[in-house]
């Protein structure tokens, strides 16, 4: 209420009052302390904040820390499959979207699933479970996803194989999984993924909207995006005109392209990343892929256990959602004994916990598809897929938010290396040795695109 009454004062009183005060709490509060000094360390450096975060995780005894931002507002951070499972779970109603996260991406986001609470939610949630565990869906899933590869993707790479072309591997596959999830979900062809690559207006605002909504949260406080959207300039007028172009598509349909398009596309960029890096697992995912059908159906797809099990490694690198916030609804206490008030904002690390050699061990480092199977029959090499249990691994989110697509998820990536990989190398441009920077939104990128040059797999 005393925000909302704050902006109606006129601007001309409000942009030196806010100055005034911002001068008055840098003379009473310096930034000498450790905790401010990492704060201002962090929002000064956007682009490795998820890295440097994951750091701190990593150097703290119980896997949590906190930061205080410049007005004194706490924030909670952790890597700990316990406090996970606490927020995720066991106090899942204390912890909401709550209402900052529902501000920063409200314009994009609206009221779809991904930023609701309470009843909206659940009845979001329950039409979305309906249409998720039909068998129809999941059959007119693989007709889809079968049908992009076959006439738009395969053809396509062929083309850049034969004249050598440079191609940028993620919008490829940004392009791929945008067709694909407007033609389950809406039976709309976008046709993205033409010869011509055509330019998407849509796309391109949305990604825009994106990047320029998760920068809010990097912010010292609230005040200063809502001062710069008051006075329509910098990135608060940009998000502006990005959100316009896309105002024609409803909330629900937002948050289905997010879950279809931005999820799956990051992890495949960065799966084919890790693949080049390490030939000897692409090896073993190419033996598994030539050992089925060239159209395989559902239960070939299934019974892909190596490549399922490297997706999931890749993942652990490279989370597509690599942190998650919620914001307390009342005063708790943690696990590990960190005491949560009312209004504190508490984000979980995927992308942390992933790196963390507590949960995974020595070789953490190591990308190793290995440590998710187990031999079931060594003479013949057959795994048998070990998977781990949701907030030791929160990549799809745990607990009654869990992600309802996983599965549709792992159906579409699969089919996408097995019809990739038995036809094509995938060479990154890049020099070996240099690795691309991790840029965290609310998706995760690869800065700079995947530029590659595809080779015809003649062995």
């Amino acid at each position: 209420m005393e925000l909302t009454a704050s902006f109606s004062l006129p601007l001309s009183l409000l942009l030196p009052l806010f100055f005034l005060l911002l001068a008055i709490f840098q003379q009473r509060f310096p930034l000498s302390s450790l905790k401010s000094a990492v704060y201002v360390a962090l929002v000064e450096d956007r682009k490795r904040w998820v890295q440097r975060t994951s750091d701190l995780i990593g150097l703290s005894p119980t896997a949590t820390y906190a930061t205080h931002s410049l007005f004194g507002k706490r924030r909670i951070l952790t890597g700990n499959p316990a406090n996970v499972q606490h927020i995720l779970k066991t106090r899942f109603t204390t912890y909401e979207k709550g209402y900052l996260f529902r501000g920063v991406f409200g314009e994009i986001l609206g009221d779809g699933i991904f930023n609701i609470d309470g009843d909206s939610w659940k009845f979001q949630r329950q039409v979305s479970s309906h249409e998720f565990n039909t068998k129809s869906l999941r059959k007119f899933v693989e007709t889809v996803v079968d049908m992009e590869l076959n006439d738009r993707l395969i053809p396509l790479l062929s083309e850049a194989a034969r004249k050598g072309t440079v191609l940028d591997m993620q919008d490829i596959l940004q392009r791929f999984a945008f067709d694909n999830i407007c033609k389950i979900a809406f039976g709309h062809d976008p046709a993205c993924l033409l010869p011509s690559l055509p330019e998407e207006k849509f796309t391109q605002a949305f990604d825009e909207a994106v990047q320029l909504s998760s920068q809010r949260f990097s912010m010292p406080f609230p005040m200063l995006w809502k001062i710069k959207g008051l006075l329509n300039i910098g990135s608060e007028k940009r998000l502006k005109i990005a959100v316009a172009e896309i105002q024609f598509v409803i909330d629900i349909v937002i948050s289905f392209i997010i879950a279809g398009r931005d999820t799956t596309s990051a992890a495949l960029t960065w799966y084919f990343w890790l693949l080049s890096r390490n030939p000897h697992v692409e090896n073993q995912v190419l033996r598994e892929i030539r050992e089925k059908s060239e159209t395989p159906i559902y239960e070939d797809v299934k019974d892909l256990v190596y490549t399922h099990a490297s997706l999931c490694e890749s993942m652990r690198f490279y989370p597509p959602v690599p942190l998650d916030t919620k914001e307390a609804t009342s005063d708790d206490i943690l696990p590990d004994g960190t005491v949560i008030k009312k209004g504190t904002r508490v984000t979980y690390h995927p992308y942390a916990m992933g790196r963390s050699e507590k949960i995974w061990g020595p070789d953490w480092a190591e990308f190793k598809p290995e440590r998710w199977l187990e031999k079931v029959d060594e003479a013949d090499r057959k795994w048998s897929f070990v998977g781990r249990d949701s907030f030791t691994y929160p990549v799809f989110q745990a607990g009654p938010r869990i992600c309802l697509g996983r599965e549709t998820a792992f159906l579409q990536m699969k089919r996408v290396v097995s019809g990739v990989l038995r036809r094509f190398r995938i060479v990154p441009v890049a020099e070996e040795g240099t690795e691309p920077v991790f840029l965290a939104y609310l998706t995760s990128k690869m800065e700079g695109g995947f530029p590659v040059r595809i080779e015809d797999r003649e062995d």
